[in-house]
């Protein structure tokens, strides 16, 4: 019956591999991955539980439903497992839990770090009664070197398109360059609607949605999405303003479906409107927009929203540099998020404490022995750092030994690995249970599996 009184059901998609950072993720599942020796999986849940939720669903695999029990959480969380062997898209994973939904819900993705107050994506979504409204960020300048990649030229990442109108809260247009033909085009009948579009382009999708439960339905009914971001989102989007007979599904790889299902699905056959929502409306002045007159939202029944953050931190947790990047800052956001928070667990042995930053963490039975000093750097739990080591900039993962006179500076260091007497890792990437031999030399390496050096 509580379900049934809640306005919204919390969902955590925590079943991505993590494909973008596989020098991290092929010993551990993304989720699990520490920032801040906190796993990643533990900051989107915080946040939930900063909301007011008291319950999450998460979709995730078997491997990561063994440790969420040591979360430190007060959060039910009712946990869905999918293979780990399917391609499994996000769109899949609410299909997996629909039974279970019966609100509107929001969906957050385990990879999200942000200080962003939530209420901004949830208020927009009540006052304009939207299909979806989502949170996006300009994106952080990430200023850490990253290994492996010194002198090499960055890959472009694919820019989004991002039209919103003049509030910057409604959503009209979204695109991505790898689907345009060097062309951006935007229907006449969207400019006569919206004569003014501002389009962004250096903005973060948070990959955070609220999100009406008929979308839900209609995802259940047409299998042909498998991602919310890449494939629904846009759709939803540019359906907002298609013509009544023209809004069947009309998406890329849609014709084959049509022919197995013999019938298109009109996505607007499910959005249901709140009849005394309807009510009001046809007997209010108030409108969302000026310079005509039109009714409300110019008649749509799907209204897209964009919270677009002016200030404060939104990390997506997807690639090395973003990993690393929110690793150099937790010490500053971690404070905030969790007030008991220690930046030196109790239990860690530390000779000499005077030599660790304060800008640095050190985990749960870590010890450092004498003249070793740690700036700006996170150390996990139980490692082993012997005397004379200088580190600086790193990541130090869990179980991992150091032992004398090394020196570590800028680099990533995974789980269980050995860094042997006397040797200098600069900006590398060293993988998990790998040894580097004592008095080697290391720059700018990707150093994995079986002992052998892997340039990227």
């Amino acid at each position: 019956i509580e379900n049934h009184t809640m306005e919204f059901q919390a969902v955590l998609m925590a079943a991505g591999g993590g494909s973008r950072m596989m020098d991290l993720t092929s010993n551990i599942p993304k989720p699990l991955l520490l920032v801040g020796n906190k796993p990643l999986i533990w900051y989107p849940l915080n946040l939930m539980e900063r909301l007011g939720f008291e319950e999450v669903i998460v979709v995730t695999t078997k491997e990561v439903q063994k440790h969420l029990p040591q979360l430190d959480t007060k959060l039910k969380l009712d946990t869905v497992c999918i293979p780990e062997e399917t391609d499994m898209g996000t769109a899949d994973s609410l299909r997996q839990i629909h039974g279970k939904i019966k609100t509107d819900i929001l969906v957050v993705s385990c990879d999200l770090i942000t200080d962003a107050a939530l209420h901004e994506v949830i208020d927009l979504f009540r006052a304009y009664d939207a299909t979806v409204s989502m949170l996006m960020r300009k994106a952080h300048e990430f200023t850490e070197p990253v290994p492996g990649q010194k002198g090499k030229n960055k890959e472009a990442e694919q820019r989004d398109f991002v039209g919103v109108d003049d509030t910057c809260k409604r959503l009209l247009f979204m695109a991505n360059e790898a689907d345009l033909d060097d062309e951006l085009v935007i229907k006449k009948s969207l400019m006569q609607k919206y004569p003014k579009i501002h389009i962004k382009t250096a903005l973060v999708d948070a990959h955070l949605y609220c999100m009406k439960k008929w979308v839900l339905d209609f995802l259940v009914e047409n299998k042909s999405f498998m991602s919310i971001r890449s494939e629904l989102i846009p759709f939803l989007v540019r359906k907002q303003f298609a013509a009544p007979g023209s809004s069947q599904l009309s998406k890329t790889g849609a014709n084959e479906d049509r022919k197995k299902n013999s019938k298109s699905i009109d996505i607007l056959s499910y959005a249901k409107e709140d009849d005394l929502l309807n009510l009001a409306r046809g007997k209010s002045f108030w409108n969302d927009h000026h310079g005509d007159m039109n009714d409300p939202y110019h008649g749509t029944k799907l209204r897209c929203y964009v919270h677009i953050m002016k200030e404060g931190m939104c990390y997506r947790v997807n690639t090395l540099a973003s990993y690393i990047e929110a690793n150099r800052q937790a010490p500053r956001f971690m404070s905030a998020l969790s007030q008991e928070e220690t930046f030196i667990h109790p239990s860690a042995q530390i000779a000499d404490r005077y030599m660790v930053g304060t800008d640095s963490m050190i985990g749960y039975m870590t010890k450092v022995a004498e003249n070793t000093s740690i700036k700006r750097s996170i150390i996990g739990a139980s490692c082993t750092i012997k005397e004379n080591v200088k580190i600086a900039n790193s990541i130090i993962m869990h179980n991992v030994t150091i032992e004398e006179g090394c020196c570590i500076q800028g680099s990533v260091i995974c789980t269980r690995a050995v860094i042997e007497k006397g040797a200098d890792v600069k900006d590398c990437l060293v993988g998990s249970t790998l040894c580097v031999n004592a008095k080697s030399k290391h720059v700018n390496e990707v150093i994995v599996g079986n002992d052998r050096l892997m340039e990227i």
